[in-house]
């Protein structure tokens, strides 16, 4: 028996599922490609301007990233159990932080109270918000996967408290987020199986809200009227949206080069941040874009994929929120860029520079392979029990046909004597 244990062969260790490899690839290929935007976007007009060298945000972004990859390592290996009991915690901080920005502490950037202090990494919480809600939402979602049936069930707290988190948000002004918070708590109601015409009713009742708000601030009128006809004022509220679709449309098919674009200097507003894909699509073309949207096809993928092999309803939930929250991000930013919705403000997650969303962009990321993680914990320890077992079923068929053959044998045996 020792022998036959030592002579079996020793089966490999369990390679990373493909899942997390794809996730990890187009995070880092997203990086990288942000941190090269962010340089060619920022450099010549901080040199125009006389801000330094050129490198200011590089060096801000490559640092920023860096302890913002430190932090979603930490919470790849501790977060989801983290995640679960901070989550109360991180809400009610997030609440707190909203009020407060609506007080004296806020500051007021292009028209909008969206950051608390002064300085270049004061933090937005908007973005924290986000991804408490999106925490909040799955643990409660699938602790009462049948209260939510009910139209009350669902408004009561869910509805409540997304709709206190987007009505503060909504006041700073800051309706892209607002709009990406939306979106992201309505993907995770349809997939905890909440009926679509009650989610259609509150969609209803909030465009309505949305549109009331929007008609009594002139900030958001001049947004909205920019982004139904652009060109009608092109030096004026159309100025941002004309300039992002003549940098898209002057790169082609391959691009004018590298560092070569004439709209990021002179023209295009935000360049580093909100219309940075315009600066992609000028330098790097239609293929430099294209290679932007597949690789936040991966990250969707990839998100879907852990969200479908998670065994527990919650780590599903938590899976395919911040999967939603990621690809209802980017889908807004590109929209704004491409002129298919007004301008909002939101940043495209991974490569537009923004201190508060590339932590929270990457605490998700890290969030999504801590779920992936648990899952491969729980096949290790499936995998030994199906091996013992189907051990334990061939050896109990072998003694079986042991059995059956004895018997057949010694009764062949008795009917050659009994002829005989």
């Amino acid at each position: 028996m020792r022998r036959r244990a030592s002579a079996e062969p020793r089966r490999p260790a369990r390679t990373q599922p493909i899942e997390q490899r794809v996730l990890l690839t187009a995070t880092l290929c997203l990086l990288a490609l942000g941190a090269v935007m962010v340089y060619s976007a920022s450099s010549a007009r901080n040199l125009l301007g006389g801000y330094g060298d050129g490198t200011t945000y590089l060096v801000r972004y490559i640092a920023l990233g860096a302890v913002a990859l430190l932090g979603m390592h930490l919470v790849r290996r501790h977060g989801y159990e983290l995640a679960r009991r901070a989550t109360p915690l991180l809400l009610i901080v997030s609440f707190v932080l909203l009020v407060l920005v609506l007080t004296p502490l806020g500051t007021e950037v292009n028209g909008a109270h969206s950051w608390i202090g002064p300085g270049i990494l004061s933090p937005q919480p908007s973005e924290l918000m986000k991804l408490a809600l999106v925490l909040y939402c799955a643990q409660f979602l699938s602790r009462h996967p049948r209260r939510i049936q009910t139209f009350g069930g669902m408004m009561s707290p869910v509805g409540i408290v997304a709709g206190a988190a987007c009505l503060l948000v909504l006041i700073e002004p800051d309706t892209g987020t607002t709009l990406v918070i939306a979106g992201t708590v309505a993907a995770l109601l349809i997939a905890a199986g909440v009926p679509l015409r009650q989610l259609a009713i509150v969609a209803g009742i909030g465009l309505v809200l949305v549109l009331l708000l929007v008609l009594i601030q002139p900030y958001q009128q001049a947004r909205l009227t920019a982004f139904l006809d652009p060109w009608a004022d092109k030096g004026g509220s159309g100025f941002q949206s004309v300039q992002g679709q003549i940098a898209l449309g002057s790169g082609g098919l391959f691009g004018v080069g590298l560092g070569q674009s004439v709209q990021k200097v002179f023209y295009l507003p935000e360049a580093h941040t909100d219309f940075i894909l315009s600066v992609i699509g000028e330098e790097l073309g239609l293929v430099g874009v294209l290679a932007v949207f597949s690789l936040f096809g991966m990250i969707v993928w990839s998100g879907l994929r852990i969200a479908r092999a998670a065994a527990d309803p919650y780590a599903k939930l938590l899976a395919t929120g911040l999967t939603s929250l990621i690809l209802c991000q980017a889908i807004l930013n590109i929209f704004v860029v491409l002129g298919l919705a007004p301008l909002t403000g939101v940043p495209l997650p991974f490569v537009s520079y923004g201190p508060t969303n590339l932590f929270v962009i990457l605490a998700a990321v890290g969030l999504l392979l801590s779920v992936s993680e648990r899952n491969r914990a729980g096949l290790r320890l499936v995998d030994p029990v199906r091996r013992s077992s189907s051990r334990d079923r061939g050896a109990a068929d072998r003694d079986r046909r042991r059995r059956d053959g004895g018997a057949r044998r010694a009764g062949a045996g008795g009917r050659r004597r009994a002829a005989g």
